[in-house]
């Protein structure tokens, strides 16, 4: 055992849309971090913004039970003299200092570079993206003209604003997409609002749905092709991993099938041209580097079954860690288990500089 094991604060749960899929995350990332190296710290955040130091048992955490147990309220200092967590009891304020942070939040106040922003006011390190990276890479329309600048290929897309009429975009969309197509709130993952329109009344349905999560909502082409994920890990000199092909038995790769679906099957590796697996390794990095990536990212692709052509679909900069998520499955066929990814992540935060 390490005389001095390092402290790891993992953040979960948020106020996102994908508050759940959090708790799922970083239950697995909890249970898989060496307690040989390192002394694990829990601050848990409740869907409606409240933060606790939670010190129960992990398995709590994925029901929402954690909430209910005699957690001390836990905030993060701004103040960078002290670099510290701040736990509130009857007693007073007591002090934390974490050696590093892993944030375990999907979405909205976690993914978005509002948490990173905080952490760089406190001066504590933590694992992923600085704070661009994040908010580029979360907010699609955003990561859509920064790829377009960088040269790669992506699904072609009209950008709905929520205060204006969804019928003065309807013409456009079909005019220059056509149908199928598929409409994404600008800043969620995990496909929550998300959905596919086959004609105008559903097209007109869905924007409203995805009105209920965003102001800006990114309408897309749809491409007949497989759906396919690229794992990225480094700071400076990132490295990509084995590309993976996701066959979902349901219409579209949706959020039931992501997380509760055992019936979709990801092949690792992806059934493809090995020359095909290789672009998509060179343009993963590429996505990577355009938005100033650092830590990790998932990258999703499609590659069309008629002529093979790559396109891209978006990034993803916390991507899921659940037991059956993609991104630690990925670096598992590259070789690297999942213990063993959470400690690279982990020395990269240390070494990730602005």
């Amino acid at each position: 055992m390490l005389a001095n094991k390092k402290k790891v604060c993992v953040i979960f749960g948020g106020k996102s849309s994908e508050h759940d899929i959090s708790l799922k995350s970083a239950t697995s990332v909890i249970n898989n971090l060496d307690k040989e190296k390192y002394e694990i710290l829990t601050i848990g955040i409740t869907a409606d913004g409240k933060w606790y130091l939670y010190e129960g048992d992990v398995s709590k955490l994925e029901s929402g039970e954690w909430e209910n147990c005699n957690n001390k309220r836990a905030v993060i200092s701004p103040d960078s003299a002290d670099k510290a967590i701040l736990v509130f009891d009857e007693s007073g304020v007591t002090k934390i200092y974490p050696d590093i942070v892993f944030p375990v939040l999907h979405g909205i106040n976690g993914e978005d570079g509002t948490i990173q922003g905080l952490l760089e006011l406190s001066g504590i390190k933590y694992v992923g993206m600085g704070v661009l990276g994040s908010a580029v890479g979360m907010d699609k329309a955003f990561a859509k003209i920064i790829f377009k600048d960088a040269g790669i290929p992506q699904a072609d897309w009209v950008l709905v604003r929520t205060e204006n009429d969804f019928e003065g975009y309807i013409d456009e969309i079909e005019k220059k997409l056509g149908y199928p197509c598929f409409v994404k709130p600008c800043n969620t993952g995990s496909s929550v609002g998300v959905g596919k329109a086959h004609n105008r009344s559903e097209l007109l349905s869905a924007l409203t749905e995805a009105a209920k999560f965003d102001r800006k909502i990114l309408v897309e082409e749809y491409i007949d092709g497989h759906e396919v994920e690229c794992a990225v890990l480094g700071n400076f000199s990132p490295n990509a991993a084995e590309v993976g092909e996701i066959l979902p038995t349901v219409e579209f790769y949706d959020f039931d099938a992501k997380y509760n679906d055992n019936s979709t099957v990801l092949q690792i590796p992806a059934k493809i041209p090995q020359e095909t697996k290789e672009k998509i390794r060179e343009l993963s990095l590429k996505a990577f580097k355009a938005i100033d990536g650092a830590g990790l990212s998932r990258v999703d692709f499609f590659v069309r079954y008629d002529n093979g052509e790559v396109v891209l679909n978006e990034i993803n900069t916390i991507p899921g860690f659940t037991n059956i998520s993609m991104y630690p499955k990925l670096w598992n066929a590259a070789g690297l288990g999942y213990s063993e990814l959470l400690d690279e992540l982990i020395s990269l935060g240390e070494k990730r500089v602005k």
